[in-house]
């Protein structure tokens, strides 16, 4: 899931999901006015059947919907995900990017939608309940937030706010279920249907092109600064390897979101048909690429001697969309790993 901040700076919480896709002009603080805002942003599919007013429960009291949102703010990237890929432009985000490049698969949707950039707020310091309120929004996307427990009240006054309905669920939903619960309260559930069965198409061709990676096993390691990560652990949502094919080590079953960590003694635990690292913090990590790689127990893996080894990319954002999947990433997460995939399969 992913937080206000931008995933970047939220790569340190890499640790509690993995079900693999970060991946991917700047954002800025400009207004989409400034930049010729398309006559239909924060709309999509208006009139295209009669609205019913919705109700729906969350962790906080309830929500209620009573007619059909038109502009809609986010607390979250992973939010502003859910909007774009519903065919709306938010009237107002977080900046996550916070002067990086915005990933190009979101670029993409923004464009699509007729938007140069999106209007932003500064979320150094958490959620801007203020500028949120300036844009007079009909409704605020909360669905992938772990700041709702503090942010739910000095929202809700604003506009009715979509959430989970219960807290645990900010680490545990799919984008799957987020997504449909955002389409629900917007009146485009016909939409998130169809958002979610190209996605299928994309990961379901991929696996029917690459039989090969049926059956095998998979280990996807991150370094982070203060351990080498075991994420691919037994409770961890399949995610794009699955789905793919590869299925996790009998290993899998010694780690959890709370019990991660892989000593340089223990690196043997890492090994699989096929072992994907990545080093989102490059040389700040626990270890270097170069002192892990380097290290004789991780020369000894099977994986790592037979070229079954791979390193996932954190610089093009492959990494964090692994990590963080939603509507947007998720198709590109699977272009982008399956030749990578392929390769480390055939050892090449």
């Amino acid at each position: 899931m992913h937080s206000n901040n931008t995933r970047l700076r939220a790569l340190s919480a890499l640790v509690a999901t993995a079900a693999c896709v970060g991946l991917l002009a700047g954002c800025g603080e400009g207004s989409a006015e400034d930049e010729g805002k398309p006559a239909a942003a924060g709309s999509a599919d208006a009139g295209a059947k009669a609205f019913a007013p919705v109700s729906l429960k969350n962790a906080w009291g309830n929500t209620e919907v009573k007619k059909k949102p038109v502009k809609v703010a986010t607390v979250s990237d992973g939010d502003t995900a859910i909007a774009l890929a519903l065919g709306l432009v938010p009237v107002i985000t977080p900046d996550v990017e916070d002067g990086s490049q915005v990933a190009e698969y979101k670029q993409a949707a923004i464009t699509k939608l007729g938007a140069a950039k999106l209007k932003t707020y500064d979320d150094t310091d958490g959620t801007a309940y203020e500028a949120i309120a300036a844009e007079a929004p009909d409704i605020i996307l909360g669905m992938n937030t772990w700041e709702m427990d503090k942010d739910y009240a000095k929202l809700s006054p604003i506009a009715p706010v979509v959430t989970f309905t219960d807290k645990a669920q900010a680490d545990t939903l799919t984008w799957q279920e987020r997504l449909k619960t955002a389409a629900k309260a917007l009146g485009l559930e016909d939409k998130a249907n169809e958002v979610i069965a190209a996605n299928d198409r994309t990961t379901n061709d991929a696996a029917a092109a690459h039989p090969e990676f049926k059956g095998k096993t998979y280990t996807y390691t991150v370094v982070h600064p203060e351990q080498i990560s075991f994420m691919s652990y037994a409770a961890q949502d399949p995610g794009v390897f699955e789905r793919l094919g590869f299925t996790k080590t009998d290993k899998a079953k010694n780690y959890g979101p709370d019990k991660n960590g892989v000593s340089l003694e223990n690196l043997d635990q890492l090994d699989a048909d096929v072992l994907l690292v990545t080093y989102p913090f490059g040389d700040r990590g626990v270890i270097s690429p170069k002192e892990l790689e380097g290290n004789k127990l991780f020369q000894s893996l099977n994986s790592v001697k037979n070229k079954h080894f791979a390193v996932v990319p954190s610089d093009n954002t492959l990494a964090s969309a692994i990590a963080y999947p939603d509507p947007l990433s998720a198709p590109w997460v699977t272009q982008q790993l399956t030749p990578l995939l392929a390769k480390a399969v055939a050892g090449q």
